[in-house]
C-alpha cells in the first residue's frame, strides 16, 4: 500500500435545516464511513467526526460534529473526507484500494500501451476505470472495471492488464492508433 491518506467520501449537499449532510461514500459499505473515527480534509489539518444516520438517494445521511445548521452544512459542501491509510483494513486476494491503482500503467493483453490509470468513476451502472495517455487511443478511455475488461492487477509490478470490450472504441483501437 502507498503511504498517506485515502479518500473515503465527499460531502455532496446539505439535507434539511439542522445541519445534516448527504455524503457520497466510497467505502464498500457506505454506512461504514463513520466507523473510521476522525476523518480529515485534503490538507490533513482539520478533522471531522461523522455520524452516519441512514442511506438516502445513493448517499449517506450524516451529521458532522460542529455542523449545526444549514448555513454550516452549505459551507462544507464539496468537502473531501480522508482517513489515514493505516486505519484501513488489509485487503484480501483480488482486492485493492482504488487509490493504489491510480498511476499504474495500463497495458493491453496484446502489449499495447493504453496509458495510465487516471481515476475511477461510478455513475450508477458499475465502476469504470479511466485510462489516458497511451498509444492505443488518443483520448481518455473509460473501461468497465470488471474481471473481463481488467483481467489482471499487479500493484507491485506497477501495471494493470486491460482487455477492452469489442466495439468500445469507434473503429477499434487499431484504427484509432493509425489515424
Amino acid at each position: 500500500m502507498k503511504p498517506g491518506r485515502v479518500l473515503l467520501g465527499v460531502v455532496a449537499a446539505p439535507h434539511g435545516v439542522r445541519g445534516l449532510v448527504r455524503i457520497r461514500s466510497f467505502t464498500e459499505d457506505p454506512m461504514a464511513i463513520a466507523s473510521y473515527g476522525e476523518l480529515s480534509d485534503e490538507t490533513g489539518k482539520k478533522t471531522y467526526r461523522v455520524e452516519a444516520l441512514s442511506s438516502v438517494k445513493g448517499a449517506v445521511l450524516a451529521r458532522i460534529e460542529g455542523v449545526a445548521d444549514r448555513t454550516a452544512a452549505e459551507a462544507v459542501r464539496g468537502l473531501r473526507l480522508y482517513v489515514e491509510r493505516e486505519r484501513l483494513p488489509a485487503t484480501g486476494e483480488r482486492e485493492w484500494y482504488e487509490a493504489d491503482l491510480i498511476g499504474l500503467a495500463a497495458v493491453g493483453r496484446d502489449g499495447r500501451d493504453w496509458g495510465k490509470v487516471m481515476a475511477f468513476h461510478d455513475f450508477g451502472g458499475g465502476t469504470t476505470m479511466e485510462v489516458s495517455g497511451g498509444s492505443a487511443s488518443r483520448h481518455s478511455v473509460m473501461l468497465p472495471f470488471t474481471d473481463e475488461a481488467v483481467p489482471d492487477v499487479d500493484v507491485l509490478g506497477g501495471k494493470v492488464t486491460v482487455d477492452p470490450p469489442a466495439g468500445l472504441l469507434a473503429g477499434g483501437p487499431a484504427k484509432e492508433a493509425e489515424e
